[in-house]
């Protein structure tokens, strides 16, 4: 069961927040289904499943997608972390059910400041952030500015490293790649786990991903967000490199890469010691989307690492 919460980002932004596991007793009203966000069920009504959080939370855990993704994409994740841990993912600006404003802020100053905001006013903190990619970056962001809200990082297949203009110049051409309107979700799975030219070879849990974030148009089916906003937001990172703000996290860090995932070893190992508290793991046979290619796998990396940062 996931319930959505809204969350007011900066400037005003309005974020779309999902806590999973049971809704707290003091909840007046709590909702009857499902309200997550999902393929089958897009659109919920944003008028039910708003809480307050608990009185007394359990630990929190805050888990943040990369681009294009959406809190949905953590639902295996936050099923089992909910078991002990109050666990929140978060539609970020641009993103999922979180508003999309054509003259919004899409600067790491602006992601920083969502996520810094969804801590405190979910009452989080100081909770554990899990970041895949593009939410990674901006969980050791946070990490790096708020050390008093962040007590453990996980930082998931994200590159430390400038990638450069012709990395930017790829996205772009790889967006109009996109053969969009889709007829059906099934060609959804099918170009983006096949036929996709970045697909190097058959990937059906890519497929399920990208389709997770399509919603029905009157012509078929298109991305839930702008290509605009997401190369805006990417265009903020790809020019610099991050290694100043790993240096500046103090809390405990696991760096995760699948072993065919965009982060190579080498660079996973140097981001490992330059934090000052860092770890390593490495998950085989998964690609960029570790946590949604290999669910049992991943949960096996990052479990340990989790029970320390509670002292369980």
């Amino acid at each position: 069961m996931a319930r959505r919460i809204d969350v007011t980002g900066a400037g005003g932004v309005r974020l779309a927040a999902w806590e999973f596991g049971d809704p707290p007793k003091s909840d007046p009203d709590p909702p009857k289904s499902d309200s997550g966000p999902s393929t089958s069920d897009p659109d919920p009504d944003p008028t039910r499943a708003h809480s307050t959080p608990d009185a007394d939370p359990a630990p929190g855990v805050l888990l943040l997608h990369g681009l294009m993704g959406r809190a949905s994409h953590w639902a295996s994740t936050a099923r089992w972390l909910c078991e002990r841990h109050r666990a929140v993912a978060l539609d970020q600006r641009g993103h999922g059910q979180s508003e999309k404003p054509s003259q919004a802020a899409y600067t790491r100053e602006a992601y920083v400041d969502d996520a810094e905001s969804a801590l405190e006013q979910l009452g989080l903190a100081p909770a554990v952030l899990i970041g895949h990619a593009m939410g990674a970056l901006t969980a050791w962001q946070l990490a790096a500015k708020r050390p008093d809200l962040v007590r453990g990082l996980v930082i998931c297949d994200m590159r430390a490293s400038a990638l450069g203009a012709a990395s930017q110049r790829e996205w772009a051409g790889w967006f109009t790649s996109w053969p969009v309107p889709f007829a059906t979700l099934a060609d959804v799975r099918k170009w983006f786990g096949e036929d996709d030219p970045w697909v190097e070879r058959p990937n059906p849990a890519r497929g399920a991903f990208y389709a997770e974030v399509m919603h029905e148009s009157p012509d078929g089916w298109r991305p839930v967000f702008d290509v605009e906003q997401m190369l805006k937001s990417r265009e903020t990172w790809v020019y610099d490199a991050h290694w100043d703000e790993l240096a500046q996290v103090r809390c405990p860090a696991l760096v995760v890469r699948g072993l065919d995932g965009e982060l190579g070893r080498a660079e996973a190992q140097e981001m490992v010691r330059v934090l000052p508290r860092g770890e390593y793991a490495e998950v085989a046979d998964a690609g960029h989307l570790v946590h949604y290619d290999q669910p049992e796998a991943w949960r096996a990396a990052i479990e340990p690492f989790l029970e320390a940062a509670f002292g369980e």
